[in-house]
């Protein structure tokens, strides 16, 4: 877990909302006390059917408002005194509800109240029955309170109250613990940095119908994104088309050939402190392209190509003094020689190297297993994990706080 918070007395306003999940609140409620933060839980009417408000003021010593008209604070306006006196909201468990409301401007309980009144950043742990989870309602909100800024913590595949097995499963405690100290202790820090993170394949086109790419699924990319934006970074994310969700609260700039993605990169590079090319960009493109679909005509058919500009080289020829520059190598032999020679042709200070032979290691996985190699051919292997625990190490080692 990340370690507790040292500074100041941190205050997380822990919103619990109408989901069987809410008796976890409790659990999550006192681990962070004993980190030594004030806890100000808030149900809404739905939650308290789940779980009683004496429990979370209990674990907290602070009382556990419901209803809006309530004055948890003396002489305060609840909702309002709430919302400007926390360093974050935590919605756990979310429900498809309360993020439906808070997508759309509805403010009609205690939480949802304190949510829309606070500039504080705010954090969805969703919990609900896999369907709902994965109906259209849902998954445009999510993308409405993406583009808010807000956080989330996926939720995860398992066995549902509803006795059905599938992804609706709310994240488990220790993984929002680690979400809440990490937004709370890592933001300050980063805050006013500016990181550039590119992601995903590029596509370069044959015909109309037809080109050339990789099996990138950008995953890697987007939890560097995710991973830099949780610790207050400001964002930009170059993308190659992928089915990946964008993290709320970052600069998403969609790209489709190498050449779009040269000229995204380029363009945003001068004003980063923070360079990851994490992108997967074609090498190679055919040298013509044909107005009409190529047909079958029974004889073979050669497809000339021609190199692509390169990218990361070129950002560093023109990177400006305290720019730090991370490569990624996907290699299939000779990892660690094929790396370090990258590192050093390209100007980067790190390349993160991947054997993606590897099992677990390959594209369109969540897990990766890598080799830093940094300046004075330092390396460093970190273990199979998940591509969001390798983001956070990427980012503790190459550019620690």
């Amino acid at each position: 877990m990340a370690d507790a918070v040292h500074a100041r007395q941190k205050r997380v306003v822990l919103g619990v909302s109408g989901s069987i999940a809410a008796y976890k609140a409790a659990d999550l409620a006192s681990q962070l006390v004993k980190a030594g933060i004030d806890v100000y839980p808030v149900l809404t009417p739905d939650a308290a059917r789940f779980i009683q408000p004496a429990t979370l003021r209990a674990l907290t010593g602070h009382p556990c408002p419901v209803d809006i008209f309530e004055e948890p604070i003396p002489g305060e306006i609840g909702h309002i005194w709430l919302a400007q006196h926390c360093d974050l909201i935590a919605v756990v468990p979310a429900s498809m509800s309360i993020m439906a409301k808070l997508a759309h401007g509805i403010a009609d309980d205690m939480l949802t109240g304190t949510v829309m009144a606070s500039s504080s950043p705010v954090l969805f742990a969703p919990g609900m029955n896999s369907l709902m989870w994965s109906h259209p309602a849902t998954q445009k909100n999510l993308s409405t309170l993406a583009d808010y800024g807000y956080y989330f913590i996926e939720p995860t595949s398992g066995r549902l109250a509803c006795r059905t097995v599938g992804v609706g499963k709310m994240a488990d405690v220790p993984v929002i613990y680690d979400a809440i100290l990490e937004l709370l202790s890592k933001g300050e820090r980063w805050l006013g940095r500016s990181v550039l993170v590119t992601a995903g394949p590029t596509r370069e086109p044959i015909d109309p119908v037809r080109y050339l790419s990789n099996k990138s699924s950008g995953k890697m990319g987007y939890a560097l994104a995710e991973a830099a934006r949780l610790r207050g970074a400001n964002v930009t994310l170059v993308s190659g088309p992928t089915s990946l969700r964008v993290p709320g609260g970052i600069r998403h700039i969609p790209v489709e050939t190498a050449e779009e993605s040269y000229q995204a990169t380029l363009s945003h590079a001068s004003e980063s402190d923070l360079i990851v090319a994490a992108a997967a960009v074609a090498d190679y493109r055919p040298k013509a392209f044909s107005e009409q679909k190529i047909k079958k005509s029974g004889t073979p058919t050669s497809l000339e190509l021609e190199e692509t500009k390169d990218i990361i080289a070129a950002v560093a020829a023109a990177r400006r003094p305290g720019q730090i520059l991370v490569g990624f190598s996907a290699e299939t032999e000779r990892l660690l020689e094929n790396a370090a020679a990258k590192r050093l042709s390209k100007g980067l200070d790190w390349i993160v190297a991947n054997d993606i032979t590897q099992q677990g290691a390959g594209f369109d996985v969540d897990t990766n297993i890598v080799t830093l190699i940094g300046p004075k051919d330092q390396q460093i292997a970190l273990p199979l994990m998940s591509k969001h625990d390798v983001a956070d190490r990427i980012l503790d080692l190459v550019w620690p706080d």
